[in-house]
C-alpha cells in the first residue's frame, strides 16, 4: 500500500513538473515559436504587420506577410522612435520604426481551452513608451496577456495635406490608433492558437493607453473585437476643436494639418518624400510634446465622442474606468500669479472668473497646486465622469467607476501635497511587475490584493466582484456607486460635483 502512495505521489510531481505549454504554434502567417517563462509561454516579438518604413512611413498599417520556416519570438521587439524618458526606458530596447510586434504569454496547455485574454495598451502621452514586459500575476490566473506596440509622436499621428492627397479617404494622422485596431484584428483571428477565445477579450489602458481605451471604444472599426475595456486615468470626451490648447479639445484633421505643415517648414523639407528620407531620429528630436495626438478624422474617430455616446453609438461593454486624486501634479509647476491668470484666460477665456473662483490662487505654490487640480479635472476627471454617465444612460453595458486616492510611498511619482499622482495606481493592480511592494503598508498590501483581484475578476467575466472582496457596484450618476480606494474600500458620491458641473457647461459651451 505504501508503495502505491509513494508511486501515485512520484507520478503527480511528474505530472506537475512537465506541464505542457503551447511553445510552438501557428498563426496566419505561419508558424512561430516561444520561449518558457515563468511556468507559461511566452511570445516576445509577434510581427502584426509590416514595417512602417520608407513608402509605409505615414501610411495606414500593412498587414504581415507570410514567412517561410519557423519564426522564432524569443526576443523584445524594437520600441517606437522617441525620446529618452527615464521613465519609458523600455528595457533598453533600440528604437526603429520597424516595431509593429505584440507579445502573447499563454499558461494554456492546448489551443482548445479558450482562456480569457487581457490586453495592455501602454501609455506615455503618444510620445513615449514600449510594450515590453510580461504580468504574470495574471497569467497565473489563467489569463493570457498581450501587449502591443504601435506609432508614437508625429510617426505615429502627423497630419499633413499632402499625406491627405495620398489617402483615399482624404486624411491624415492616427496612425498610432490604426496600429492598435490593427493588432486587435489580429488578436481576434490568432489568438486561439495560444489557447485563448477571441470572444473574451479585454482591452485595458493607462494615460494614453486610457485614452486609446475610449477611442477604441468609439471607434467603429474595433466592432467585435473586445468585450470589456479598462481605462485607468484616459478618456476622450473632449470637443471637436481647431487646437488642444489646454487639453480642451481635439483637433479635426484639417488643423492638424496646418501643425503638420508647419512641423515640414520646421525641418526645411519642401515636400513629404524628403520627409519620408529623413533619419527617425532627427524627426524625433524636433517633436515637442503634446504636439502630434490622435484627430476626428471622420473613419478612425467619426465625431466627437460625447455626442456618439449621446446617440448610443460606440461598442457597448463592460467598462472599468477611473482617475486619481491628484493626476495633475506631474504636469504643474509653480509660476507667478500674473503668468497664471494670462495662461488661464488664453485657454478659457470668458469663463477664466469661474476658473478663479474654483482654484482661487494667492501664492506661486497655490499656482502650483491650482494647476494641477485644473489638469486633473479638465484632462482626467471629468471625461471620465462624462463616460460614465453616458454609457450608464444610453448603453447596456455596465459601468464600474472608482477614484483611486491613496498617498503611497510606493507610488512611482509621489505628490508633493499628498493624494495619488499620476500612475499611482498601477503597483495596486500589476504588483511588482509595475512598482512592486517593498514600500507597500499592510493596508496598502491589502489594497493591492484587492484591487489586482478586482482586474483579474473582470477580464474573466467581465464583473469585477467575487465573494470575500468589498462589492462594488455599478454605476448611478448621483449615487453613492463610485467606488473610493483610500485605506480600503467604500462606496461614495463624485469628489469636486462643483467642478464637474463647470467642466460639464464648459465642453458643453465648446461643442458644436
Amino acid at each position: 500500500m505504501k508503495k502505491q502512495i509513494l508511486t501515485a505521489i512520484t507520478l503527480l510531481g511528474v505530472c506537475m513538473h512537465s506541464h505542457a505549454l503551447i511553445l510552438q504554434t501557428k498563426v496566419a502567417q505561419g508558424e512561430i515559436s516561444g520561449v518558457e517563462h515563468n511556468g507559461a509561454a511566452l511570445y516576445k516579438r509577434i510581427p502584426y504587420a509590416e514595417p512602417p518604413v520608407g513608402p509605409l512611413r505615414w501610411k495606414a498599417p500593412v498587414t504581415k506577410k507570410n514567412w517561410e520556416g519557423v519564426y522564432r519570438s524569443d526576443e523584445w521587439g524594437n520600441r517606437p522612435p522617441q525620446p529618452t524618458d527615464p521613465n519609458q526606458g523600455g528595457g533598453g530596447l533600440p528604437m526603429s520604426e520597424d516595431c509593429l510586434y505584440l507579445s502573447v504569454t499563454t499558461p494554456a496547455s492546448t489551443p482548445s481551452e479558450k482562456l480569457p485574454v487581457f490586453v495592455m495598451i501602454h501609455g506615455g502621452g503618444f510620445l513615449t513608451g514600449s510594450y515590453s514586459g510580461t504580468q504574470d500575476s495574471f497569467v497565473k490566473e489563467g489569463i493570457i496577456y498581450v501587449s502591443i506596440e504601435y506609432r508614437l509622436g508625429a510617426l505615429g499621428f502627423m497630419c499633413h495635406p499632402a499625406l491627405n492627397k495620398e489617402s483615399e479617404r482624404g486624411i491624415s494622422g492616427n496612425y498610432g490608433i490604426m496600429d492598435q485596431i490593427m493588432a486587435l484584428q489580429w488578436i481576434h483571428d490568432n489568438i486561439a492558437a495560444f489557447g485563448g477565445d477571441p470572444d473574451k477579450v479585454t482591452i485595458a489602458g493607462e494615460s494614453a493607453g486610457g485614452i486609446s481605451v475610449s477611442i477604441l471604444c468609439g471607434s467603429p472599426l474595433c466592432k467585435g473585437l473586445f468585450r470589456g475595456a479598462i481605462s485607468e486615468s484616459g478618456s476622450s470626451f473632449w470637443p471637436v476643436a481647431e487646437s488642444r490648447n489646454g487639453n480642451t479639445g481635439l483637433c479635426s484633421v484639417n488643423a492638424a494639418s496646418a501643425d503638420g505643415e508647419a512641423f515640414q517648414r520646421q525641418l526645411g523639407k519642401k515636400n513629404i518624400k524628403q520627409m519620408r528620407a529623413m533619419d527617425f531620429k532627427t524627426i524625433v528630436d524636433s517633436t515637442k510634446m503634446d504636439c502630434f495626438w490622435p484627430v476626428v478624422d471622420g473613419y478612425v474617430i467619426t465625431d466627437d465622442q460625447y455626442k456618439l455616446y449621446e446617440k448610443g453609438i460606440y461598442n457597448d461593454v463592460n467598462v472599468i474606468i477611473g482617475f486619481n486624486s491628484d493626476e495633475g501634479s506631474m504636469f504643474s509647476w509653480p509660476m507667478p500669479v500674473e503668468a497664471y491668470r494670462n495662461r488661464i484666460e488664453g485657454i478659457y477665456g470668458d469663463w477664466a472668473d469661474r476658473i478663479y473662483q474654483l482654484y482661487p490662487v494667492e501664492t506661486e505654490t497655490d499656482v502650483r497646486y491650482a494647476l494641477a487640480d485644473i489638469f486633473c479635472d479638465g484632462s482626467f476627471a471629468w471625461g471620465t465622469y462624462a463616460w460614465a454617465n453616458l454609457q450608464s444612460r444610453t448603453g447596456k453595458g455596465k459601468v464600474y467607476m472608482y477614484y483611486f486616492d491613496q498617498d503611497s510611498e510606493n507610488t512611482i511619482l509621489r505628490s508633493p501635497r499628498g493624494g495619488a499622482s499620476h500612475v499611482a495606481e498601477m503597483p495596486f493592480i500589476y504588483g511588482s511587475d509595475f512598482g512592486g511592494k517593498s514600500r507597500m503598508t499592510p493596508v496598502e498590501q491589502h489594497m493591492e490584493q484587492i484591487m489586482s483581484r478586482y482586474w483579474i475578476n473582470f477580464t474573466k467575466t467581465g464583473n469585477p466582484n467575487s465573494d470575500c472582496l468589498p462589492y462594488w457596484t455599478e454605476y448611478e450618476q448621483g449615487k453613492n456607486t463610485l467606488m473610493i480606494m483610500r485605506n480600503g474600500f467604500s462606496l461614495g458620491e463624485m469628489p469636486n460635483q462643483n467642478r464637474m458641473d463647470f467642466f460639464e457647461e464648459f465642453f458643453r459651451s465648446r461643442r458644436k
